[in-house]
């Protein structure tokens, strides 16, 4: 559901830009007031604890004053750098925690700031304002922003190899594939994307397009369904809203775009602007790096990363239940990394296809090479 908010701001961002640029405020964004979102801010635990033998008790005093001295002189020795999520904390960003909780970014001369939006293209405006150093965002809309309002960001790194966006619906619907939307309501949050990709899959299958069947349910996707408002859904997301539907008692149908016709596509990448791409490629390669290391040990212990994620949730906003989030991450894995896609890799046919299939559905202005998109950040 978080990615169909996106697309409602995007026709405002140049507009936001100009006025970051030039005035050092964001507009629709979290610091249009002078403040920013909240943040969760560290360096990792890679300091080195106390010693605990001593000759006396000012001894031990002293040895600890130097070890604290010493840990806080590490510490400002580090560079800070601020990581706009996407959405507030979930198991798609458990491997990011486990970086900072190991000490793998502080490893790396990083302690890393992680922000939570205030409004859902904070990742996309705040970068590329210059306002943050990176940002997790969606491709698709990177895609077209960038070719339609010359937003000057780059993917640095693929979060997943594949979608997490599906057509979801009650399963006493009896919704499993395209041709079974015939006739059916289907309930999205008003972007030109969501509606290009029902209009596809079901002109893929041989079925009449009604825009008249397509409505407008705003952020209200899964109460759209329970309360039989609409028959199906785009725009949730099959690492949350499936397990959660689930959760609370509701058995679902759902299948995703890319297994009808749409091009398969990243839905989650690190982004980076084109000045940090040009100007700082080192600093990207060395959070890469971390965020890698981050990523196998959450592939080696899934619950241990949980456990982590979970310490770490935004209790106050987005309260996290720890059963949706082990499905959620069970269902993640597998997607982040893929036999021969490995974790934050891109490929640029995967964008070349996304663009030309954009330009298509009218969704594009022109088809753009795929490094205006995509930086090759070696690490």
């Amino acid at each position: 559901m978080k990615k169909l908010l996106c697309l409602i701001l995007a026709t405002v961002l140049i507009v936001s830009l100009a006025g970051c640029q030039s005035s050092g405020s964001v507009k629709n964004g979290a610091a249009a007031n002078g403040s920013t979102p909240p943040e969760t801010t560290a360096a990792g635990s890679g300091s080195t604890e106390s010693s605990n033998t001593a000759s006396g008790g000012g001894d031990a005093a002293n040895s600890n004053n130097k070890d604290a001295a010493a840990n806080n002189s590490a510490s400002e020795d580090l560079r800070e750098i601020s990581v706009v999520l996407d959405w507030y904390p979930n198991a798609i960003h458990a491997f990011m925690y486990v970086a900072m909780e190991k000490g793998y970014y502080a490893q790396e001369g990083l302690k890393v700031n992680i922000q939570f939006p205030a409004n859902d293209n904070d990742a996309l405006s705040l970068v590329a304002a210059g306002k943050s150093d990176i940002g997790i965002f969606y491709q698709q809309d990177i895609i077209t922003t960038r070719t339609n309002q010359s937003v000057p960001v780059k993917s640095i790194g693929a979060i997943t190899q594949k979608p997490l966006n599906i057509i979801l619906s009650l399963a006493d619907k009896n919704i499993k594939e395209p041709k079974d939307l015939e006739g059916k309501t289907i309930g999205y949050a008003g972007t030109d994307l969501s509606a290009a990709l029902v209009k596809y899959m079901m002109e893929q299958a041989g079925i009449a397009y009604d825009e008249n069947k397509l409505i407008n349910v705003g952020f209200d996707l899964m109460s759209s369904m329970t309360t039989g408002n609409v028959d199906a859904t785009i725009g949730c997301m099959v690492n949350h809203e499936v397990p959660q539907m689930i959760e609370e008692g509701f058995d679902v149908n759902y299948f995703m775009p890319d297994d009808y016709g749409v091009p398969t596509y990243y839905e989650l990448v690190f982004l980076a602007s084109d000045t940090t791409v040009a100007e700082d490629s080192e600093l990207l390669a060395a959070f890469l790096r971390a965020s890698e290391k981050g990523f196998k040990d959450m592939q080696a212990d899934p619950e241990e990363a949980l456990k982590i994620l979970l310490d770490h949730q935004n209790e106050e906003n987005f309260p996290l239940s720890e059963t949706v989030e082990r499905q959620s991450m069970a269902t993640l894995l597998p997607v982040m990394d893929m036999d021969g896609k490995a974790f934050l890799s891109q490929d640029a046919s995967v964008w070349e296809e996304n663009i030309n299939w954009l330009y298509e559905q009218g969704l594009a202005n022109e088809k753009l090479p795929a490094d205006e998109f995509m930086a090759d950040i070696k690490y």
